[in-house]
């Protein structure tokens, strides 16, 4: 399949002012575009914008975006939306002439494009940088509540390979972690009330960022918006810091995963209850990280409408 990496996220909020402080003030990134409620953000290293934000009446998530390899992909990408009888439309937006939107079989609104404005390279402007340092859009982690063939489908439609997983005692799935591009993952699925967004990934340049970002929420009395970490997943060995924007959409800081481009590179299994695949250094997780997450949007705009997970009887010491 024609998917090169996770690309961007439209993400909707009730104050842009309020978000723009967020994101750019406090985290650093580079705000490269404002028309009228919208604003067009990116890390260091990418060439292309990674997240809009735009005003809105409410939070939420509207396009979750894949590049692709050529505008034959996103033609290819299209003949399979219309063989599967999928919503979709193309649409224009800033510096992407051509976007593919889809509404997948489970209700995730996705978008597929190549064509892209490439913007000033500001890898090596180190004087520029400010705050952590965010580089590049990592991954995305989606909450379903049915991982196994969400899971199967992304692997066998559209060519994800599959790194880690979880799964219990009688071999049923809890989550996965699929790659395109060669690291752990471009996309996750998550056991949960679904479909939601779970949060989106930044990758910081090493782990003292990490650290350097809990430092500058602190300074600037904003704790309140660390939600977990800093800490070391057993799951892809990244180091990570949690964090809560203004509409509550969260946005792991992330770094130091591994190398998986290997076609034969077997996936790792997690069980269930090893509570180091959470957190490899052992602090709990908390609550809200498993049951909170963004509302997604149809091609209309609409809340897609959430189903309950189908795995029951989580064990305890799992929250």
């Amino acid at each position: 399949m024609a998917i090169v990496r996770v690309g961007f996220l439209e993400v909707w909020v009730r104050d842009l002012e309020r978000s723009l402080e967020f994101y750019r003030g406090l985290l650093g990134m580079l705000l490269e575009r404002r028309e009228g409620k919208a604003a067009y953000l990116r890390g260091y290293e990418e060439r292309e914008w990674s997240l809009k934000l735009k005003e809105a009446p409410f939070p939420a998530v509207a396009a979750l975006g894949f590049k692709v390899d050529s505008e034959e992909g996103v033609s290819a990408l299209k003949a399979w939306a219309e063989r599967e009888g999928l919503p979709h439309r193309e649409e224009a937006d800033w510096a992407r002439p051509r976007i593919l939107r889809v509404q997948d079989p489970f209700g995730y609104p996705l978008a597929f494009y190549f064509q892209a404005e490439k913007l000033p390279r500001m890898l090596q402007e180190y004087h520029l940088h400010r705050g952590p340092g965010l580089l590049r859009l990592d991954h995305i982690n989606l909450f379903s509540p049915e991982v196994d063939q969400a899971t199967r489908y992304y692997q066998e439609a559209l060519g994800f390979r599959l790194t880690e997983y979880t799964e219990d005692e009688e071999g049923r799935l809890w989550a996965s972690w699929l790659h395109r591009k060669g690291n752990v993952h471009d996309v996750a699925f998550t056991n949960g009330e679904g479909p939601r967004l779970h949060h989106f990934a930044y990758w910081l340049p090493d782990p003292m960022a990490i650290i350097r970002a809990a430092d500058i929420l602190a300074g600037a009395r904003r704790t309140e918006e660390i939600e977990r970490g800093p800490g070391r997943h057993g799951i892809s060995n990244a180091m990570f810091l949690y964090l809560r924007d203004p509409d509550g959409h969260r946005v792991e800081l992330y770094t130091s995963d591994y190398l998986t481009v290997d076609p034969d590179l077997p996936p790792v299994r997690w069980s269930l209850n090893d509570p180091r695949r959470q957190t490899l250094w052992g602090h709990r997780t908390p609550k809200s990280w498993f049951l909170e997450g963004s509302t997604l949007l149809d091609l209309s705009g609409n809340p897609v409408p959430r189903r309950a997970s189908r795995l029951e009887g989580i064990p305890e010491h799992v929250i």
